[in-house]
């Protein structure tokens, strides 16, 4: 779905924790988003570590799921993703915040972690446990993160609010650099809009995620 969006391409991951166990979540193999099967999906363990591994490649980034699901007990999904909207504002100081009600879930703007600050000259990846932590520290209560140079993460209640987030990131970002580039003063939600604009989408996903099914299940 978020490949066929323009979200991801062969990069990018999505988990949902475990309805049997809530301290697990699942998450594909490592493999491309849009060639993810059934059979592809995967139990993980609280610290990232495959329950059954059947000798299948998984996501080194896999810490990033792991440790926000043990930081955010109301989190049930999580996006990642290298978003080309998005990656701009994780390297400037232009910070990302909504102009347009469907990115209501910014809020007062979205936190970019840098990787750097805390642990040095890096390869920019999530590759264990202590540096998801620091991810999920710097995402706090909130819905998205940026990572410096790397991409972003969303997170929500369930996988159609996580989606939902990760898409609207990225057309909110894309629409942010357009107005930018107008070379005049942009007007974005206030705390109170976006608030009030959050709870509607909350309530309304599902028309957006119908649509997006639909478009999937018609290409098979």
């Amino acid at each position: 779905m978020l490949a066929d969006l323009g979200v991801v391409d062969a990069f990018g991951h999505v988990s949902a924790r475990s309805p049997a166990n809530p301290r697990h979540f699942l998450m594909a193999r490592s493999i491309a988003p849009a060639q993810v099967t059934a059979n592809d999906i995967m139990e993980f363990d609280e610290n990232g570590e495959p329950v059954d591994a059947r000798n299948r490649a998984v996501f080194l980034e896999r810490f990033i799921h792991a440790e926000i699901y043990k930081a955010r007990p109301d989190v049930n999904a999580v996006v990642h993703t290298h978003s080309p909207g998005v990656v701009p504002f994780s390297v400037s100081r232009t910070p990302l915040k909504p102009l347009y009600h469907n990115a209501a879930f910014l809020g007062e703007g979205a936190v970019v972690w840098d990787i750097g600050k805390e642990f040095g000259a890096t390869d920019m990846l999530v590759r264990n446990n202590a540096i998801g932590k620091s991810l999920a520290a710097a995402l706090g209560d909130k819905s998205v993160v940026l990572m410096r140079g790397h991409g972003d993460v969303t997170v929500g209640p369930a996988v159609q609010a996580a989606v939902f987030r990760a898409y609207y990131t990225d057309v909110n970002a894309r629409l942010q650099a357009q107005a930018l580039g107008l070379g005049s003063e942009v007007t974005y939600l206030s705390a109170e809009e976006a608030a009030k604009a959050d709870g509607v989408n909350m309530v309304i996903m599902d028309r957006a995620w119908a649509l997006w099914k639909q478009k999937v299940q018609s290409t098979k």
